[in-house]
């Protein structure tokens, strides 16, 4: 069944536009996208729960139609951004996606309002997990125009590809990017952005991650009741996240997707599992 989607836009604290898309009927929801997307990424999850939900989808600052980073960008302003939706809209549910579970997070400990919210895998930086200086690599590699490089410098640092692309030799790994990125040129749509468009916003979701390093203890105080969320063939160091957030959050349960990844949530043709993805977030929102 076609769902009627609008485009709206809210202004967070420092003024920049965040820019979202509302579709469906019912309570409010707002999800919010991890790296390397835009609200689009998600709009099929979106799809599959506007029966129930009133869904909102936006572009996180600095992708889609949102504004830019700003020169003071940090962790918080995204949490700002978070933040004006939720007030907008009167949304009191968010599912947040990798990074966008991260802001997630950080934004259940300064709104007790918010009722429930669906973590999934977030990138936390524990015990210094993510390797020092790739964000200085990564920035003069895209300055530089070597996209490619730029992506297997990140993609390496997140360590969410195959465990055998830490062993193959980077130039192996960038001539297969660039094949990838050329692929994805041709078959692009509109509203689906690709990763050379998006390859820039990586520095932005690795600041955000830097950003928590350290222990897990700030999020015992969140009042939210929380659904962890990860797919079992994801990466060990997801799921050792979802393990700790499971132990200091005071309202919490899990659940472990048989089967899939940390892609699990995108659009089928990115090889998510939206419906699958949708029917344990349905039966934990209801």
């Amino acid at each position: 069944m076609m769902t009627t989607t609008t485009l709206d836009a809210v202004t967070s604290k420092d003024g920049t536009t965040i820019s979202y898309r509302r579709l469906g009927r019912g309570p409010g929801l707002v999800l919010l996208h991890g790296v390397m997307q835009t609200g689009h990424s998600n709009i099929e999850l979106a799809q599959a729960l506007a029966d129930e939900f009133t869904c909102y989808v936006p572009d996180r600052r600095g992708r889609g139609r949102s504004g830019p980073y700003g020169p003071d960008y940090r962790l918080d302003r995204e949490v700002e951004d978070l933040d004006a939706l939720l007030t907008a809209t009167g949304a009191d549910r968010v599912v947040g996606v990798s990074s966008g579970a991260i802001v997630t997070l950080r934004t259940a400990l300064v709104r007790p309002d918010l009722r429930k919210a669906v973590i999934f895998e977030p990138p936390l930086d524990l015990g210094g997990f993510y390797p020092a200086g790739w964000l200085e690599r990564f920035d003069r590699e895209l300055a530089a125009g070597r996209i490619p490089a730029a992506l297997v410098t990140g993609m390496r640092a997140a360590r969410l590809g195959p465990p055998i692309f830490n062993v193959m030799p980077r130039a192996v790994l960038e001539l297969l990017t660039t094949m990838m990125l050329k692929s994805q040129d041709k078959a692009a749509v509109d509203g689906e952005p690709t990763f050379r468009e998006l390859a820039p916003t990586l520095h932005y979701d690795g600041q955000v991650v830097a950003e928590t390093a350290g222990t897990l203890d700030v999020y015992r105080s969140i009042g939210a009741e929380v659904l962890l969320l990860g797919g079992t063939r994801s990466p060990a160091h997801l799921k050792s996240v979802l393990t700790g957030l499971e132990r200091v959050l005071p309202h919490a349960r899990r659940v472990d997707l048989r089967g899939l990844d940390h892609s699990a949530t995108c659009n089928a043709d990115q090889r998510g599992r939206p419906e699958q993805v949708a029917a344990e977030i349905r039966g934990f929102l209801s």
